[in-house]
């Protein structure tokens, strides 16, 4: 099921690294992009399935909590900082520094 392999996969991202929709899909064999945020979306394993870990593919937030703008990207947003990622506006700064590889896993 999509869900699972979803989590497990997120599970592999560690602090101080992001992965984006679409690598995520990929790494989970599909190019159901939009599904995964939708999966993300209704996470009932957070934090350990690190879904603030999931950004979009041009270094935007993106939405947390299935909401995209308000106090609820802002959590995000500081869960990353927390994590030394360094956030300009709503956007991940030195995105191919932070990107993780599933390729690696």
């Amino acid at each position: 099921m999509l869900t699972d392999k979803v989590y497990e996969k997120l599970k592999l991202v560690p602090a101080g690294k992001v992965t984006t929709y679409k690598l995520l899909a990929e790494a989970c064999g599909v190019k159901a992009y939009r599904a995964v945020g939708q999966i993300l979306k209704r996470n009932p394993y957070a934090p350990s399935v690190p879904c603030h870990r999931v950004i979009k593919s041009d270094g935007n937030i993106g939405g947390f909590m299935g909401k995209t703008r308000g106090k609820e990207v802002e959590k995000k947003i500081m869960m990353l900082k927390k994590e030394g990622i360094i956030i300009e506006g709503e956007k991940a700064k030195n995105l191919t520094d932070i990107l993780f590889s599933f390729k690696t896993v």
